[in-house]
């Protein structure tokens, strides 16, 4: 196992191993069972890869009761499990952020995030350019984020709004000292898609995901 590494590479998971972790990733906890119809495997099969990533510490497993007859079994990422995926430079971010507010004050601190986001929102709005309505604006923000490694997804939702969903922070250690990084990118993605936007779950609130609820602004409808 020591051969996956996910570090860098938001190439589609090739081998079973790969593919769990990917499963775990991005819908959370989930049974063999469930994990297994998934991979076009069984039960037993996904049960036994699970075991085997327990084993160098990227999963475990917890018995959990839900109503009546017996416990099952949720596997979950662990930490480990979780650094196989992107986190660009995490501790490099976080020493050169302790710096900066150290030596240079938190208005240089703020100073930076927004030069930060005002290069990418350019960069985002240029891709944006000739994007006939929301929907193919979210479309082309997916395949940016998923490119930079957010691993992202939009779901229609029932009442036409957009879950808008990043599965990966890669930058999370530094936001997690610097929470300016997310509120720039809330007002970056509000800005971008020209509509309404609401943070719905947050990683750093201890959410498996990051996820924004999008509706048209008042002024498109």
């Amino acid at each position: 196992m020591s051969s996956i590494d996910l570090e860098n590479s938001m190439m589609p998971p090739q081998s079973v191993s790969e593919r769990l972790l990917m499963l775990l990733k991005t819908r959370g906890a989930m049974q063999a069972a469930d994990a297994g119809k998934i991979l076009g495997t069984t039960a037993e099969a996904a049960r036994q890869q699970f075991v085997k990533l327990a084993k160098e510490g990227l999963v475990e497993g917890h018995s959990e009761t839900r109503g009546v007859g017996r416990p099952i079994q949720l596997w979950y990422l662990t930490d480990k499990g979780n650094a196989k995926f992107p986190n660009t430079h995490a501790e490099l971010s976080v020493q050169m952020i302790t710096i900066i507010r150290n030596q240079l004050g938190e208005s240089t601190l703020d100073l930076i995030v927004k030069s930060r986001e005002k290069e990418i929102s350019d960069n985002y709005k240029t891709a944006m350019e000739g994007a006939t309505g929301l929907q193919e604006k979210i479309e082309r923000l997916v395949k940016i984020r998923c490119q930079e490694g957010y691993m992202a997804q939009y779901i229609v939702q029932e009442d036409n709004s957009v879950l808008f969903v990043e599965n990966h922070c890669p930058i999370c250690a530094a936001a997690s000292i610097c929470q300016g990084f997310c509120r720039a990118e809330l007002k970056m993605f509000r800005e971008i898609l020209q509509a309404q936007v609401e943070r719905t779950e947050y990683i750093l609130n201890g959410a498996r995901r990051c996820a924004y609820r999008i509706t048209p602004s008042k002024q498109a409808r």
